[in-house]
């Protein structure tokens, strides 16, 4: 896999031969092949997994961004209209329930939701339930946004997984989730 730097797009690698991408030497394999020969005192098998993580998270944030960029969004604004577009009709949450979903700041979360009003993407209302309060409402225009920045960051994603099958992508999001869990409630 590699990013196409003229079409900003992921393609896959096409080997001739009977070799497969699993068959051919990466640069994590050198890189533990280096360490073992330098320090065969230490057990440096996470390297082969969390290095692929680490340059994996490089190229999704890269997908991310190539993908927002296509609909002038940010990174941050995608997060704040698709909490919106996810919370389902009619599209619309409580900044302290926005700051869960998004885990900023509620000055942060202020300055976002400004921004996006200013962008005609949210709109403030009052909370019927609470005087003081107010909810955050996608627009129509924040809801196409959201649903088709969602859209081409799909397709930058599935270019990633490539060749994967859906067994194997199955397999590989439940390793993941058993990774990750311990720091799902782990503030910050």
């Amino acid at each position: 896999m590699y990013l196409d730097v003229k079409t900003l797009e992921f393609k896959r690698l096409h080997v001739e031969g009977p070799s497969t991408l699993i068959d051919m030497e990466d640069e994590v394999d050198r890189l533990v092949a280096a360490w073992r020969r330098e320090r065969p005192d230490l057990d440096v098998e996470p390297l082969e997994v969390l290095s692929r993580v680490s340059r994996l998270a490089r190229h999704l944030d890269r997908a991310r961004r190539i993908a927002f960029a296509e609909h002038h969004l940010e990174p941050w604004e995608f997060d704040v209209l698709t909490s919106l577009r996810r919370a389902g009709a009619p599209y619309q949450l409580s900044p302290g329930q926005l700051l869960t979903q998004t885990l900023v700041t509620s000055g942060t979360m202020t300055n976002r939701i400004d921004r996006l009003t200013k962008k005609n993407l949210v709109e403030r209302l009052p909370d019927p339930n609470d005087r003081r309060g107010v909810l955050v409402r996608l627009t129509a225009e924040g809801r196409d946004k959201a649903d088709q920045s969602l859209a081409g960051l799909l397709d930058q994603e599935r270019a990633i997984l490539g060749e994967l099958s859906h067994r194997q992508r199955s397999e590989l999001a439940a390793l993941l989730r058993e990774l990750t869990a311990p720091f799902d409630n782990i503030p910050g």
